[in-house]
């Protein structure tokens, strides 16, 4: 059923159709289509799909599939209408896409489609779409956690497990190597199993470089999950996240370099809410910049630890931070500053100089984080903790003292509320 005429007529009743520039260009779409829907869809060309959402049986569709690939994004208005239309008449829509850009993609998801499939579509992958499109809310049947695995938090009906976010307060100050070492100590901070169970999300959707301190792939998954997080469960979580030494589990950066406003508050709260529900705790890499989902984060989480440096930029910086937030009525007093590449015991002028900038700025330095050297650099470019390329380096061992700080405070509380 390729035309307009046969979706109309047809006396079989048909529950689908697919929309695309030529349908032959989607031959496994064709294949999947028949596998999952027999004879019961058709087929519509751009324009014909125009005419059909003016008339008023279109809304006995069940759903309809609109495919394009990197020719359509020359008429992506015309597109993001048709999808309008579908959604006005009721219509559930998957989109399915075929090396189309991030930027056209994130347009037309955000006007509603209901499920996305990259193209060549994955085995099965449009029979589970369909599935979903009948029970969107179905929980998922096989639980994400090893119940074998003892957990503080991961229980039901248990606490959620500690948010801790990372964020520079200027460049270079060092965020993501204090995410992924504090992570890292977190997950290997008993010396006796059970370890906590650590998860490690790199929150910066253009230059995140978690998966390059680690050496660890950025997988096209993450982007599917960031695209449409209202479809998200345990599986789809599962998939996005790379092991590290079956120890740590990583959500990336995405590979394509994407819009701070890619992903809503919501779509951050829900991804914290899967993450605090599977994990004790969860350390965000988070972007330099402040964003609208910022507060999401700031609210969810224990502590908001804001490396920084003992220079003129990052003072400036934490003022403006100061001023921003107490201007939203946020709570400037989860910050935990710590001063990276702090000056030596030794260095008295310097550590004066400190002093005097903690009052200055009204605040409290809470940690200071020793110079590393060029072994923090090599272990970067390694892509492994410092705990595993330079074990004694006193960096690392000013993280590990403050990872059993932040455990041995979270344990006390689990006993007190018990």
């Amino acid at each position: 059923m390729t035309s307009e005429t046969a979706l109309q007529n047809d006396p079989a009743p048909l529950v689908a159709c697919t929309i695309s520039r030529d349908v032959q260009n989607f031959d496994l779409l064709i294949e999947d289509m028949e596998d999952a829907l027999g004879e019961a869809w058709g087929d519509l060309s751009f324009e014909d799909a125009r005419v059909f959402f003016r008339q008023p049986e279109s809304g006995g569709l069940k759903f309809v599939a609109v495919a394009i690939d990197h020719q359509d994004e020359s008429s992506l208005a015309m597109i993001a209408d048709l999808i309008k239309a579908a959604k006005e008449q009721g219509v559930k829509v998957i989109l399915i896409a075929d090396e189309v850009s991030p930027m056209a993609l994130h347009q037309l998801l955000q006007l509603g489609a209901e499920d996305f499939i990259p193209y060549p579509l994955p085995e099965g992958a449009l029979g589970e779409a369909i599935e979903r499109l009948d029970a969107p809310e179905k929980a998922a049947a096989v639980d994400f956690i090893d119940t074998s695995a003892p957990q503080l938090y991961g229980k039901p009906g248990g606490k959620k497990g500690v948010v801790l976010p990372v964020q520079s307060v200027a460049g270079g100050a060092g965020a993501t190597t204090f995410a992924v070492n504090l992570a890292w100590e977190l997950a290997n901070i008993e010396k006796k199993a059970p370890q906590p169970r650590v998860v490690l999300l790199d929150f910066n959707l253009q230059y995140g470089s978690v998966s390059t301190y680690l050496d660890l792939p950025r997988r096209e998954a993450v982007y599917e999950l960031l695209s449409a997080t209202e479809l998200m469960d345990e599986d789809s979580f599962r998939q996005a996240l790379v092991q590290f030494q079956d120890t740590l589990p990583v959500l990336t950066a995405p590979p394509d370099l994407l819009p701070l406003d890619f992903i809503a508050s919501e779509d951050v709260d829900r991804i914290l809410d899967m993450a605090q529900r599977h994990y004790d705790y969860v350390v965000i890499d988070m972007p330099t910049t402040l964003v609208n989902w910022t507060e999401v984060v700031l609210n969810t989480c224990e502590f908001y630890f804001a490396p920084f440096e003992l220079d003129l930029r990052s003072a400036q910086n934490i003022l403006r931070l100061r001023s921003a937030l107490r201007a939203e009525d946020l709570p400037f007093e989860k910050f935990r500053f710590l001063l990276n590449r702090a000056p030596k015991a030794m260095d008295l002028t310097a550590k004066a100089r400190v002093k005097r900038m903690a009052e200055n700025l009204d605040i409290a330095i809470d940690v200071q984080l020793p110079e590393g050297g060029k072994m923090v650099r090599e272990a970067c470019d390694q892509g492994l903790p410092l705990a595993l390329e330079a074990s004694k380096n006193p960096l690392r061992k000013e993280i590990t003292k403050l990872a059993a700080s932040i455990h041995a405070h979270q344990n006390e509380q689990l006993e007190a509320a018990e």
